[in-house]
C-alpha cells in the first residue's frame, strides 16, 4: 500500500509534464542472516543496477544540488567538443572537504550549458568516469518553467519575504509552473537511482529548487538515509501560508530524516508551518528537535555553513592573487577602498548601498578624491523585469554619482559587472579597507567572513601593499575604516540584517 506520506505528489504531474514511474520493487533481505556468506552470493536472482547491495562496506556520499560544481566551454581545437574543471568558488564542492577522506562523493545535478541530445550520451560518461558527476538533462522548455518560473518568480521571492502583490511580483500562481516543479525533481531523482546503494549510501539534497525530490526518494527506497538542506531562509507562517501548494511542499521536505536551516529563526517558522497547516507538533530536548511522521521521526538541525579557510589561504599564495594585488593597489593608491560584492538581486541592497555612498559624498566634500566603492555584481541568476529593473536602477545610480562626483583621476564608483576569477575576487578583499554588506533579507552571507580572512593576508601580500610586520592591520585599514568595521561584521549574523 502506497504511503499517504507521499502519494499527494503523484497525482501532480499531469497534463503536459511526464508521469512519474518507478520501476520494479527493490530486492528485500532477511533481518538476520542465517546462512554464512556474502548476501550477493546467496541470493538466486541477478543483480540488476543500482538495486543490488554492495560486498565492500565502503561509505559514499550522493550530494544533489541544482548545477553540479564544474564549469564547461567548447573546446578551441577543431574537434569542438566540451571541456570541463572544477568549479573552485561551488559550495557543494567545499563540502566535501569536510567529510572524510575515505567517504567517495559522487554529485548529481544539472549543467548551466545546454548539451545537445546527440552530445548527453558521451558527455555523461566523461563526467562520470572523471568528476564523479552524474548530469541531469533537462529540456529547455521544461527548465524555463522550472527554474526562471516556479522557483524565481514564485519560491524565491516568497522566501524573501515578497508576496505576490502585482503581476509585476509573482502574478497569479500559475500551475504549469508548479507541474514544471515537479517534472523536474522526478528527473533529478531518476539521476539518483541510477547510482544509488539505497543500503548504504547517503543522499544529500540541497536547497529550494529540489524540495520535491525527497517524496520521489522515499517512494522507491523507503530506508533510504536522506537528508535536506535548505540555503535560504524559510520564512513565517503568516507569508508560507500565500502560497497555494504549501502542504505538498511541507510534506515532501518530511520525507527526508534530516532537514537542516541556517539559524534557528528558520527552523522555528517551519515547525510553526508544518504545527499549523499539517497538525504536527514535535519535540524539544537538550538541543534535539524531532517531529513523528508517519511512524519516522525527521530530525530538524541547526547547521550554519561556513567558509573553507584553507582554501582562501591558498589561493592568497598564488602568484597570480599576488600580481593582482600589486595593479590594484597602484590603481587605487592614497584611495580608501570600499568594497561590495553581491548577486544581481532585488534583496541585496545594491541600491542603499549606492545611495549611502551619494550621501557620504554630499554630506562629507573632504571624502572626495579620497573614498572609492568597487561594486562587485555577480550576473543574475534569473531573469525577469525585477532583475532587469535592478539592472537598470544600478547602472543609473553609478552613472549618475560618477557624473556629479567625479573627476579627472577619480571615480568614485567602480562597477564590475562581468564574472571574476576566484583569485580576482581574493585580491580585492586584500586590499579594501572595508566591506560593505547591506542586503535587505538573506539566508547566510559568507562575504563578510571570507573578507576577514583575506584581510589577514601574508608576508608577500604585505610587502605589496607596504605594510610593516609589526604594523597592525587596523592601522593601514585609517580612522575611516575601523569605524566601519565593527557595524559591518555584525552583519555575520542573518538574523541582524533587516537591522540596518
Amino acid at each position: 500500500m502506497v504511503s499517504r506520506s507521499y502519494s499527494n505528489l503523484l497525482d501532480l504531474a499531469s497534463g503536459d509534464a511526464p508521469i512519474p514511474s518507478f520501476g520494479r520493487e527493490r530486492k528485500r533481505f532477511p533481518r538476520v542472516a542465517t546462512v554464512a556468506g556474502i548476501l550477493s552470493d546467496l541470493d538466486d536472482e541477478k543483480s540488476v543496477g543500482s538495486d543490488a547491495p554492495s560486498s565492500v562496506s565502503l561509505e559514499r556520499m550522493i550530494i544533489v544540488g541544482n548545477q553540479l560544481p564544474l564549469r564547461a566551454h567548447r573546446s578551441p581545437d577543431s574537434s569542438g567538443g566540451w571541456c570541463f574543471s572544477w568549479d573552485e568558488d561551488s559550495l557543494l564542492l567545499q563540502l566535501k572537504d569536510g567529510l572524510r577522506e575515505d567517504v567517495e562523493v559522487i554529485y548529481v545535478g544539472s549543467l548551466k550549458e545546454e548539451i545537445e541530445p546527440s552530445e548527453q550520451d558521451d558527455v555523461a560518461q566523461t563526467l562520470l568516469e572523471t568528476f564523479k558527476c552524474v548530469p541531469a538533462f533537462i529540456p529547455p522548455d521544461i527548465f524555463t518553467k522550472f527554474y526562471h518560473g516556479f522557483c524565481k518568480q514564485h519560491l524565491w521571492p516568497l522566501f524573501h519575504y515578497m508576496l505576490p502583490l502585482s503581476p509585476d511580483l509573482g502574478g497569479r500562481f500559475d500551475r504549469s509552473l508548479w507541474q514544471a516543479y515537479v517534472s523536474v525533481n522526478k528527473i533529478f531523482a531518476d539521476k539518483v537511482m541510477e547510482v544509488i546503494n539505497p543500503d548504504d549510501d547517503y543522499v544529500w539534497v540541497h536547497d529550494y529548487h529540489l524540495m520535491v525530490l525527497p517524496s520521489f526518494l522515499r517512494k522507491r527506497f523507503n530506508r533510504v538515509k536522506l537528508g535536506f538542506f535548505l540555503h535560504s531562509p524559510f520564512p513565517s507562517s503568516e507569508i508560507y501560508r500565500t502560497l497555494p501548494v504549501r502542504d505538498e511542499l511541507l510534506r515532501a521536505l518530511l520525507n527526508s530524516d534530516l532537514i537542516g536551516f541556517h539559524t534557528f529563526d528558520y527552523a522555528r517558522h517551519f515547525l510553526s508551518c508544518c504545527s499549523r497547516m499539517l497538525g504536527l507538533s514535535y519535540q524539544s530536548k537538550r538541543g534535539y528537535i524531532g517531529l513523528e511522521y508517519f511512524g519516522r521521526t525527521v530530525s530538524i538541525k541547526i547547521l550554519p555553513v561556513g567558509i573553507h579557510i584553507c582554501q582562501l589561504q591558498s589561493v592568497l599564495n598564488l602568484p597570480e592573487t599576488e600580481s593582482k594585488v600589486a595593479e590594484l593597489h597602484d590603481q587605487f593608491r592614497g584611495q580608501t577602498v570600499m568594497l561590495g560584492v553581491d548577486d544581481m538581486d532585488i534583496f541585496k541592497g545594491i541600491s542603499l548601498k549606492l545611495l549611502a555612498m551619494e550621501q557620504l559624498l554630499t554630506q562629507h566634500p573632504n571624502k572626495r578624491g579620497e573614498v572609492v566603492l568597487v561594486q562587485i555584481a555577480n550576473p543574475a541568476r534569473g531573469r525577469g523585469r525585477d532583475v532587469q529593473e535592478v539592472q537598470s536602477e544600478t547602472k543609473a545610480a553609478v552613472r549618475r554619482i560618477n557624473e556629479t562626483f567625479g573627476s579627472p583621476g577619480y571615480t568614485p564608483v567602480v562597477l564590475i559587472d562581468r564574472p571574476l576569477q576566484f583569485y580576482e575576487r581574493i585580491a580585492y578583499y586584500a586590499i579594501a579597507e572595508c566591506c560593505l554588506v547591506t542586503a535587505v533579507r538573506d539566508g547566510m552571507n559568507l562575504i563578510p567572513y571570507e573578507y576577514i580572512i583575506c584581510r589577514q593576508g601574508n608576508e608577500k601580500l604585505d610587502e605589496t601593499l607596504g605594510i610593516t610586520p609589526s604594523a597592525p592591520k587596523k592601522e593601514h585599514a585609517g580612522s575611516f575604516g575601523v569605524y566601519w568595521m565593527l557595524p559591518i561584521t555584525e552583519r555575520c549574523n542573518p538574523s541582524k540584517s533587516m537591522e540596518y
